[in-house]
C-alpha cells in the first residue's frame, strides 16, 4: 500500500475558560485521489474494526459485531456506522461517511486567488450552480476545493467568491445546501476569528 505524505499545520485559539487549545489542520496533497478512488481501494487503505454497538433491548437487539469503524491510515480520519444490522451494510455506509469526512477535514494546498480548475471549474460551469448535485462523483472534490480556498483566504468568503467569478451570495448558498459543508466552513472561519456565516 502506498502511503500518502501529509503534514499537520497547527493553529491556536483561546478556550472559553482562557486556556489555549491547539487546533490542527491536516494537509495532504493527494487528498483528491482518495476522494475519487473506488470504495474497494479506499477500504484497502483503512483499518477496519467491528464491534457490537449498544442499542435498545428486545428482539431487535444487535447480537453480532455488526458495527463498523474505519480509520483511514494515510490521513487518520475515521468514520463509523452502527445503525444497520448487517456488517456489510454498515461497512458500505462507513465508507461513504469516511469519504465525506476526508473531503471536509483534510485540506490540500491551494491559492485563494487561483483560477478554478478540474471538478470545481465543472461545478461552477454547471447551469444549476450553486445547486449542484451532491451525488455526483466529483461533488466532494469540488466542495473540498472550496474549503481549501477558504483556508488559504483565512475564511474570507468574499475573497474566494471573487477569485471563482461568482457572487458571495451564491458561494454562501453552495455551502449552505450541505449541512456538513456548512458546519465545516463555519468551523474554519472560527479558527480565523471570523463570525459564522448566516443562511440567506
Amino acid at each position: 500500500m502506498q502511503r500518502t505524505l501529509f503534514r499537520w499545520r497547527g493553529r491556536f485559539r483561546l478556550a472559553h475558560n482562557g486556556g489555549v487549545i491547539a487546533e490542527r489542520v491536516l494537509v495532504s496533497a493527494s487528498r483528491d485521489q482518495h476522494l475519487t478512488m473506488s470504495d474497494d481501494r479506499l477500504l484497502a487503505e483503512c483499518t477496519v474494526e467491528t464491534y457490537r454497538a449498544s442499542g435498545p433491548g428486545g428482539q431487535h437487539r444487535n447480537k453480532r459485531d455488526s458495527a463498523v469503524r474505519l480509520t483511514h491510515e494515510p490521513t487518520g480520519v475515521s468514520a463509523t456506522a452502527t445503525e444497520r444490522r448487517s456488517q456489510h451494510e454498515n461497512r458500505r455506509v462507513a465508507v461513504r461517511r469516511l469519504r465525506k469526512a476526508i473531503a471536509l477535514r483534510v485540506r490540500a494546498p491551494a491559492e485563494a486567488n487561483a483560477p478554478p480548475a478540474g471538478p470545481l471549474a465543472d461545478a461552477l460551469a454547471d447551469p444549476r450552480w450553486p445547486r449542484v448535485g451532491q451525488k455526483a462523483p466529483t461533488y466532494l472534490v469540488a466542495a473540498a476545493q472550496v474549503l481549501d480556498r477558504l483556508e488559504a483566504a483565512e475564511g474570507k468568503v468574499s475573497e474566494v467568491a471573487a477569485a471563482l467569478g461568482v457572487s458571495t451570495a451564491s458561494l454562501v448558498k453552495f455551502l449552505s445546501l450541505d449541512t456538513d459543508l456548512w458546519q465545516e466552513a463555519n468551523r474554519l472561519r472560527r479558527r480565523f476569528g471570523l463570525k459564522p456565516l448566516r443562511r440567506a
